[in-house]
């Protein structure tokens, strides 16, 4: 399902946050995690795709995880603007421990008690893997110091992985875990565009989007803020 994109403002701070394109484990439902595998031809055309539309908004920088599938979605857009690729290993998705190279139905099989305790408790451990407090931690700051490095009207991309990602959104605007089902999953080589508006403060502009809207204005209709609205992140 794809959000309806609003117009975006030239005037405004930008955060995109691109997924990496197709990988064949992706087509077999295996968990990913740190492993680092690429990506196959239908993400590198994915990728290819993505980065035509991303150029037009003129990044000022791009940032990805240092696993092979992001840097090598980043690239396709490094090619066309001409930007160096800065590894951060905070973009990389979860680790998931002993799910990694496994489907849900293997994980399963293999570790039955796990699995059920994975299912059922939201802070549980599986052997390995990260917490999701601690890619929240990890997430939310890198997504802060990359919009304390943009300038005004400036776009940021940063490249990464689908549940990391989604995870990161949340923590951004401190909504918690348990939310998490509100924003359905990012899919290959899909992104989220966060935009700062000048009285509301950091906001989701658009989500699992494949095309760049059309530079416009705020609607005329749209209601003004709330004086007692409590301010998004980054907001003075």
């Amino acid at each position: 399902m794809h959000h309806a994109p609003g117009p975006l403002r030239a005037d405004r701070r930008r955060l995109v946050l691109w997924r990496h394109g197709r990988t064949e484990w992706n087509v077999q439902d295996r968990a990913q995690g740190h492993a680092d595998i690429p990506l196959d031809p239908v993400g590198r055309e994915q990728a290819r795709r993505a980065a035509r539309a991303l150029a037009t908004l003129a990044p000022a920088f791009i940032w990805s995880s240092d696993l092979q599938r992001a840097r090598g979605t980043a690239r396709e857009l490094a090619a066309l603007t001409g930007l160096e690729v800065v590894e951060d290993a905070r973009l990389r998705e979860y680790h998931v421990g002993i799910r990694q190279g496994t489907t849900f139905a293997e994980f399963r099989r293999s570790h039955p008690e796990v699995y059920a305790r994975f299912l059922a408790e939201a802070d549980y451990r599986v052997p390995g893997a990260e917490l999701p407090a601690e890619v929240e931690a990890r997430m939310t700051a890198v997504l802060r110091d990359a919009a304390g490095a943009l300038g005004p009207g400036s776009t940021a991309v940063l490249v990464g992985h689908g549940a990391a990602l989604r995870s990161g959104v949340l923590a951004f605007f401190e909504a918690p875990f348990r939310l998490r089902n509100m924003l359905a999953p990012l899919e290959n080589c899909a992104w989220t565009v966060l935009e700062e508006h000048a009285e509301r403060g950091w906001q989701i502009a658009d989500y699992n989007a494949r095309t760049v809207p059309h530079a416009g204005s705020a609607l005329a209709d749209e209601m003004p803020p709330h004086r007692g609205a409590v301010p998004g992140p980054g907001t003075p």
